[in-house]
């Protein structure tokens, strides 16, 4: 018994020394078991700019559809990872872990719907041992709950060529309130289909303009898809995402009359 002790007390020492001297990991992110920080880095003052899109260099100027830009305090860590677990697989542990805890999803891709791994590594995250095959990264970008509710936290994750995988956080605390940020209806789409589920806790029992815009292009884009509604407006909600064009045979009241909207998907 003591030698088992002893034996894990040793690990546990092991895997904290592979870490880089003062890092540490994100408050809101767990630690993926046994990865080690290989990259560290805190800024009082950083101005950053994350992508809602893929991205592509055009005329040798980064472009991207859509973005987030703000500025405040960044800490970025970067996890290699064990050799017997994916970077698909921390990732979405990790995104499982953040909405859970109440984050909001604002992008999501996978593969190469990112775009150029190599943009990803070097122009957004300064880092170059994030650069691997497009097909095998991933992304996403997350608003913080209350009352972290103007922070961001993204994520990105890589398999290298060889074959050696990284998860790259970075959480930005920005220096002014964020206002409205709405997600992208394919990446509401990509969680529901994920998950099964939507839930969207911040929305109000009266349905607004962009959100009920937002949601029947989500819903649109794929139209076989059956969705349950619940929530203490989802009757309103329903009306709306008719109005939107949405087919009302779609759309079932579900169970449930807590804040917010519940989108579930009807197998």
């Amino acid at each position: 018994m003591r030698l088992t002790f002893l034996a894990g007390l040793l690990l546990a020492a092991s895997a904290q020394a592979a870490d880089l001297p003062d890092s540490h990991d994100l408050a809101a992110l767990p630690r993926f078991p046994h990865a080690e920080i290989t990259d560290f880095r805190e800024s009082p003052d950083q101005e950053r700019v994350y992508p809602q899109s893929a991205i592509r260099r055009i005329s040798n100027q980064l472009r991207m559809e859509r973005k987030v830009d703000a500025e405040g305090r960044q800490t970025s860590v970067t996890y290699r990872l064990p050799t017997d677990h994916s970077s698909n697989e921390a990732f979405d542990r990790a995104r499982r872990d953040l909405l859970e805890g109440g984050a909001e999803l604002l992008y999501w891709c996978q593969g190469r719907d990112c775009g150029s791994s190599n943009l990803w590594a070097n122009a957004i995250f300064g880092n170059s041992k994030l650069f691997g095959p497009d097909e095998q990264q991933a992304y996403i970008l997350l608003r913080l709950a209350e009352p972290r509710q103007d922070s961001l936290l993204a994520l990105y994750s890589i398999t290298r060529g060889n074959r050696r995988a990284y998860l790259h956080a970075e959480q930005l605390d920005a220096n002014a309130p964020l206002g409205e940020l709405l997600p992208t209806p394919d990446t509401l789409m990509r969680e529901l289909k994920s998950s099964g589920e939507l839930h969207l806790a911040r929305l109000p029992d009266q349905p607004s303009e962009a959100w009920a815009t937002l949601l029947g292009r989500c819903l649109n884009l794929d139209s076989t898809l059956r969705i349950s509604l619940a929530g203490a407006g989802a009757e309103a909600w329903r009306e709306a995402l008719v109005g939107q064009g949405v087919r009302a045979a779609r759309l079932e009241l579900g169970e449930g009359r807590e804040p917010g909207l519940h989108l579930n998907l009807l197998r």
